[in-house]
């Protein structure tokens, strides 16, 4: 079994895999217009429908929304497109919404390595891009799904390929950066270390933040939390009043973020160094957003591992999940 190290290190060339998988797959159109979009995903599934939903906000004509729940939105039709995304094809959660979303009329493609989904999606004749199994951990497993949601976003023409044309570029940045990125991220999991971490971002690059996170609790097998600037400084800025010193202040910055929320991000430092024990940035690199938000997916992965190093446990190791699915089984 890899490691989760190895799994990262992978990641640019699971993204040519992804690529590769995406082009080859059949994804027919619908036969009614298609007014909204509904991703269905849990944890490290439903993380690249995050990242889908912010990226084509600007660019796609339809509302994107991405559920993470048992249940559909009463307003999926024949008018929809729905997106099911579960790395084993077997997440209980999406199952659910499958199944309650399976005679809506709408367009529905489903993403994952076999399982349920697949078998559902096979016996009712629904468009499937199946990737790779054997992966140990759906979360090491972003690429296959964030570029195949992307995927069927382009081939129903509700956004333009520009993000799959730009991925050989965001591949090769970071094989060529790899060195660098991991050396930063060497340097961020030390600071980090035996810290409460909080995470800020802007909203365009919170799902980063959202990864980030959620690798901190699975590999780091560590608490933290994340907000989004300019919200939070509508609300959590007033909680900063008291000396924290086991916490890190972790912001993630984008050199062309909108000037007020640079201002805002200036301003929220100033005042929570004054409470926090470290304050950290990291920016990113690209070239569009795309790119820009990858290559800090891969750096704070890293960091996730490192982080797991630095604790002297197995960063693969999900035994409380495992125990609370074998609990769920039995009710």
């Amino acid at each position: 079994m890899k490691s989760m190290y190895e799994m990262i290190h992978a990641f640019p060339a699971q993204l040519e895999e992804a690529i590769l998988i995406a082009s080859q797959s059949k994804v027919q159109k619908h036969v009614h217009s298609i007014q909204n979009v509904f991703i269905s995903g849990m944890g490290g599934s439903g993380i690249g429908g995050d990242f889908v939903c912010t990226l084509v906000k600007d660019l796609c004509k339809v509302p994107v929304v991405v559920g993470k729940a048992y249940e559909a939105p009463a307003w999926i039709d024949k008018n929809s497109l729905v997106i099911i995304s579960s790395y084993s094809g077997n997440t209980e959660e999406t199952i659910s919404t499958f199944k309650e979303i399976l005679n809506s009329g709408a367009k529905i493609v489903c993403i994952a390595s076999g399982g349920e989904i697949i078998k559902l999606a096979n016996e009712n004749n629904l468009d499937v891009i199946r990737v790779p199994a054997g992966w140990s951990s759906p979360r090491a497993c972003l690429g296959y799904s964030l570029v195949a949601q992307l995927y069927v976003m382009v081939a129903l023409d509700l956004t333009d390929a520009r993000f799959i044309s730009e991925l050989p570029q965001v591949i090769q940045r970071l094989q060529s950066e790899s060195s660098d990125i991991i050396e930063k991220a060497k340097q961020l999991a030390a600071v980090l270390q035996n810290k409460m971490i909080v995470i800020y971002s802007t909203n365009r690059i919170e799902p980063v933040a959202v990864r980030f996170r959620q690798q901190i609790n699975e590999n780091g097998k560590m608490l933290c939390w994340h907000h989004v600037i300019p919200e939070m400084n509508h609300n959590e800025l007033v909680g900063w009043r008291w000396n924290q010193p086991a916490m890190a202040v972790l912001f993630l910055r984008n050199s062309d973020d909108h000037i007020r929320n640079q201002a805002r991000i200036e301003l929220t430092k100033e005042i929570v160094s004054h409470y926090a024990a470290s304050v950290i940035e990291i920016y990113s690199k690209g070239n569009s957003l795309f790119e820009r938000s990858l290559y800090l997916v891969h750096l704070l992965d890293y960091s996730s591992v490192f982080l797991a190093d630095y604790n002297k446990i197995d960063a693969t190791e999900v035994r409380v999940i495992d125990f609370l699915k074998d609990e769920l089984s039995k009710i």
